[in-house]
């Protein structure tokens, strides 16, 4: 009778056990299928979702270039010094912002090899003029031969090669500026030890300033050396100065624009290198003849990319153009665009190859 119990209990554990997995399948498969419809509605989602966009018909157009050009005030002169010589810096006789004038000692520095060199040097040329005057005197009366006389005349020129060498060298210990500037670093302290080619000052005249600007090649044609140019100042506003383009690039740079210099007079020192400013030309506008342009917010990254998207039907399409001059926020394009392609202008960062897309009215 017990094992017959038995038997029954187990037969139900296991009828148990088996409905229970049988349950947690279903639930599972049940689960699974829930999750792929999801999955599967995201995706369909995701698939037409279209992303808001703005467009601009690409046309011919006059562009009107204004003459007013910004660029940065460079000064007129600028060098750095360095050390000619080994040895301790005895006295730096400037200070930074000091004003000092050519040939003005902005330091010395001692070196004891070349003042024992200029010693010695200075003795070989004593030792052969005395001989050279002494042989002088003893071939008038006959005592030496004019060859041994052209051997102490031949020993004291080169003695003197060598002392004015060495005169030169002990110059070096004295650092010298060769321009008229102001002390704008001092990389030295008294008492320190530099070596040949150790940086000492940097001296920087603003006597004069250039103004350095970019000219775009419409503008680049009307403009030739001894022009006189309107210039202001950005950190001085209602101040005005006149300039004189003193150098035009004959080769355009990468952003297909020419390098061009303006100096202005500055003695009052009022400007200062490193600040912006402004030229303008006397013309105040230049026309351009209608060219296909579309705004420089459509292209993707920078002008220099070269890519844009137009829009066609519903969707966004990546297409490579070849851009020429810029006029502010203007960019001619050279080849790649139709007049009339609906030319996308912003958007652009969440855009794709042929994503969908939505234009707003």
């Amino acid at each position: 009778m017990k094992n017959k119990k038995n038997k029954l209990g187990t037969i139900i554990g296991i009828s148990i056990a088996i409905v229970s997995i049988a349950l947690i399948a279903y639930v599972l498969q049940s689960n699974k299928k829930k999750n792929q419809e999801k999955i599967a509605l995201v995706s369909n989602n995701n698939s037409t979702s279209e992303i808001l966009v703005t467009t601009e018909k690409a046309k011919k157009e006059s562009i009107e270039s204004f003459n007013v050009l910004n660029g940065t005030f460079a000064a007129h002169k600028q060098l750095d010094y360095s050390s000619d010589v080994a040895g301790r810096v005895l006295n730096v006789k400037v200070r930074e912002g000091e004003f000092v004038v050519a040939g003005q000692v902005l330091a010395v520095i001692k070196s004891d090899a070349i003042g024992v060199d200029l010693e010695n040097a200075q003795a070989v040329y004593n030792s052969a003029l005395k001989d050279k005057e002494r042989f002088e005197s003893a071939y008038s009366s006959g005592g030496v031969t004019q060859q041994q006389l052209d051997q102490v005349k031949l020993a004291l020129k080169n003695a003197e090669s060598r002392l004015e060498q060495i005169k030169l060298r002990y110059s070096d210990t004295k650092i010298k500026s060769t321009i008229n500037g102001f002390v704008n670093k001092r990389y030295v302290e008294e008492g320190a030890f530099v070596g040949m080619g150790s940086p000492l000052f940097e001296i920087v005249d603003i006597s004069k300033l250039n103004l350095k600007i970019s000219v775009n090649e419409v503008l680049i044609t009307r403009i030739k050396l001894g022009d006189k140019v309107d210039i202001t100042a950005s950190a001085l506003p209602g101040k005005a100065f006149t300039g004189t383009v003193r150098f035009i690039a004959v080769k355009a740079d990468q952003s297909m624009n020419f390098p061009v210099e303006i100096e202005i007079d500055n003695k009052d020192k009022t400007l200062k290198a490193g600040m912006f400013g402004s030229a303008t030309f006397n013309s105040n506008i230049t026309e351009v003849a209608p060219i296909l342009a579309i705004p420089r917010s459509a292209f993707v990254g920078s002008v220099n990319s070269g890519e844009i998207y137009i829009a066609k039907g519903n969707k966004a399409i990546l297409i490579k153009v070849i851009p020429g001059r810029i006029f502010g926020n203007k960019v001619e394009i050279i080849s790649g665009l139709s007049v009339g392609d609906e030319v996308i202008t912003s958007g652009q960062i969440n855009l794709y190859a042929n994503a969908p897309i939505s234009v707003a009215k």
